[in-house]
């Protein structure tokens, strides 16, 4: 029973150990199932970490290198941390911008929003994004601000997005936009086939044409059809090579008007260069060329008579000249001057002459044929071009009318005036086809006509002509005179025939011609007159006079000089500032010394300047003498309008005075005026001691002629004072 019992233990043991070793297997089998669960864990683990750290990797780049500036701030807005982009846009590394305070990288106008914003975002305030501005080295830009409370409350996320350029662009948007709608110009944007796709107000002013009514059409609805389809084909081509076009053209409102533009269209291409749409601006240039019209009519027509002027009378002529050679025709060019206008300028005053010649204007087109041309080239200088003419002769009742039409009375300013005219005629293609030749031959004609009595009119004759061209070859030669200093003068003494005291001298004009000898100034004055040489020997004889003065006061001989003055010179602008530059180059001769005596007081013009002019060589101390005095009809209205101390008696009334009765009243009248004004008076030509006796009994006593001394040289002139005496024998 103790073995069985043994026996029973064994057998329990063994099943108890074998219990035992399956249990075991089991507690190793399920510690490696678990080991095997912790090693998967743990690669779980592993590749967990290693994508969260990934993951935090492309996070921290993100955030580094974001687009957008991020900053994080906390309640007192100093700067915790900061991406590149920030660090970049506040101008500096990260590192050094930690610890800073953003509102310090802000502009003065943007701070005071920027405190606000950041004050109602700690305080839970939701804020909109505000725009503020940054000054980095004086740099500035414009960023938008975003700012997000952290979870915790403690700091807030800021993101600053640059949008400087943005600014920029909108800005040039508004610009852009403010331009094509505020702009002067009308402005229409086209597709590739030209339809319209916009326009600006302008468009709508000029054409009429709403945006409604435009949008959607082609341009070809404003053509007037002035422009032919060549134009269009020649404005489309240029468009395509050049990518531009300009020009002018003639285009139809809405309501039909046809009125002219000057347009521009410019092609517009992408960056890749294909053209996207077409830009065109155009100006409504009505009124400018209304105002060109004007100034072109202004510029071809006489602006008190509205004639055609010289400019267009050569572009008619030229015309008249090529059609008369078409139709076989003749043609006649005639010159017209009226005689008498000057007098009444002068006597009228100068508003009334020019209510004058409007009106005779009117009176000698009225005169003309149906395509005849009437044009006025100078003062009172008209040119009538008589065109289609069968015989030369037609011309003639033409020519008879205008010299009827010139002499009519005519009311001006209840005034009844009254001119004529003197007319010089040349023919075409008798005496040429040149116009400016036609010009100068009817030209010289006139002059004939002017020197056969006025009022009436002459033809051209080649005889006339040769007889210009030796007044031309005149000229020359007086020209090249005063080049080779051919020119003296000479003296002749004046005297007080009651005292027998010699009172002065009167320079006079000799030319020392090489081959002719010593000429008088009658024969090559008259050819001279209004010609630029005659100034220029007139300053010489002034220049000259005061170098003799100059002399003679040296040699202890200081005598009173008179010089000869033309229009022509005493005209000039610059002739007070030439005088007194004369004066100043001889200092040691006194101004009072020099005597101006003016001839040809009928060729002055303006009164009052020339008057103007005396009273400043006056006030230099040169006095003036009217020269030939009682000759010409207005030597009382130059009497009272020239500042003249001394009137000189023509030697024409001297000459006949004691056997015509005419003369001698002249004188006396003369003699008489002269008084009345306080005067000084002097007779020239004196030959006779009858003449001078007579003269003297009519209180004249201080003379000149032939009777006292003949002209000298300058060399003789003190030998002769010095040898004149009292009692002189006078000569006849």
């Amino acid at each position: 029973m103790q073995c069985q019992h043994k026996h029973d233990c064994n057998e329990c043991n063994e099943r108890c150990s074998l219990a035992d070793e399956v249990a075991a297997e089991r507690l190793l089998h399920e510690l490696q199932v678990h080991q095997i669960e912790l090693e998967m864990q743990q690669n779980e683990l592993i590749v967990a970490r290693d994508i969260a750290e990934s993951a935090a990797a492309n996070y921290q780049a993100l955030y580094d290198l974001a687009p957008v500036g991020y900053v994080s701030l906390n309640r007192t807005g100093y700067i915790t941390q900061a991406n590149f982009t920030a660090a970049s846009m506040l101008g500096m590394p990260r590192k050094n911008i930690l610890g800073k305070r953003l509102g310090a990288y802000l502009t003065e106008d943007s701070l005071l929003q920027y405190n606000a914003h950041l004050a109602n975002t700690f305080q839970g305030v939701d804020s909109p994004d505000s725009e503020i501005k940054l000054n980095i080295d004086n740099k500035l830009s414009t960023v938008q601000l975003k700012l997000t409370i952290n979870e915790d409350g403690l700091e807030c996320l800021s993101a600053l997005t640059d949008i400087t350029a943005t600014k920029k662009s909108e800005i040039k948007l508004k610009l852009a936009a403010s331009v094509f709608s505020h702009a002067h110009e009308g402005i229409m944007i086209t597709d590739l086939k030209g339809n319209i796709l916009e326009v600006n107000d302008t468009f709508t002013q000029i054409t009429g044409f709403s945006r409604q009514e435009a949008i959607g059409k082609n341009p070809r609805i404003f053509r007037s059809g002035r422009q032919s389809a060549d134009f269009y084909d020649g404005m489309w081509s240029t468009l395509k090579q050049h990518n531009y076009w300009c020009d002018e053209i003639w285009n139809k409102r809405k309501n039909g008007e046809i009125y002219p533009q000057m347009q521009s269209i410019s092609a517009v291409r992408d960056v890749y260069g294909k053209v996207m749409h077409y830009v065109s601006m155009f100006t409504d240039i009505t009124d400018k060329k209304a105002h060109q019209q004007q100034l072109e009519h202004t510029a071809h027509h006489d602006m008190l008579t509205g004639l055609p002027n010289r400019a267009l009378l050569a572009n008619k002529l030229a015309q008249a000249l090529k059609q008369s050679q078409r139709r076989g025709k003749k043609l006649a060019l005639a010159y017209l001057d009226l005689d008498g206008f000057k007098a009444i300028n002068d006597t009228h005053g100068h508003s009334t002459g020019d209510q004058f010649l409007v009106l005779i204007s009117l009176a000698l087109k009225s005169a003309l044929r149906a395509g005849d041309f009437l044009a006025r080239i100078g003062g009172d200088e008209f040119v009538a071009v008589l065109s289609d003419l069968e015989q030369a002769s037609d011309c003639e009742p033409v020519l008879q009318r205008m010299l009827v039409a010139a002499s009519q009375s005519i009311i001006c300013n209840e005034e009844i005036l009254q001119a004529s005219t003197s007319i010089g005629v040349t023919l075409y293609p008798q005496n040429g086809t040149d116009p400016d030749l036609l010009l100068r031959q009817a030209d010289h004609a006139l002059y004939q006509a002017k020197d056969a009595g006025k009022s009436c009119y002459l033809f051209f004759d080649k005889d006339s002509a040769e007889a210009s061209k030796t007044k031309r070859k005149s000229l020359e030669c007086i020209i090249q005179a005063y080049e080779n200093q051919e020119f003296v003068l000479y003296f002749q003494p004046k005297v007080n025939m009651n005292t027998g005291k010699v009172v002065g001298v009167e320079a006079l004009l000799r030319w020392q011609h090489p081959q002719q000898g010593l000429l008088l100034p009658e024969v090559f004055l008259p050819m001279i007159e209004d010609h630029l040489i005659s100034i220029k020997i007139g300053e010489w004889v002034i220049d000259t006079v005061l170098k003799q003065l100059d002399e003679w006061q040296e040699k202890g001989l200081t005598i009173p000089v008179s010089v000869n003055i033309g229009a022509s010179q005493l005209q000039s602008s610059d002739f007070v500032a030439n005088l007194a530059a004369a004066l100043t180059a001889y200092p040691n001769i006194s101004p009072e010394l020099l005597e101006m005596e003016i001839l040809e007081t009928s060729a002055l013009e303006d009164m009052v300047k020339i008057s103007q002019r005396m009273n400043a060589c006056l006030q230099m101390g040169v006095k003036f003498a009217l020269d030939d005095f009682g000759t010409g009809y207005s030597s009382l209205t130059y009497l009272k309008s020239l500042p003249a101390t001394k009137l000189k008696i023509d030697q024409s009334f001297i000459r006949d005075m004691l056997t015509d009765t005419s003369d001698l009243a002249i004188v006396k009248a003369i003699i008489g005026l002269a008084d009345i004004f306080d005067l000084g008076v002097i007779a020239e030509g004196v030959e006779n001691k009858a003449q001078a006796d007579k003269l003297l009994s009519l209180h004249c006593t201080i003379a000149q002629g032939y009777g006292i001394s003949r002209p000298m040289p300058a060399a003789q002139v003190p030998k002769w004072v010095q040898a004149w005496h009292c009692n002189p024998t006078w000569t006849a």
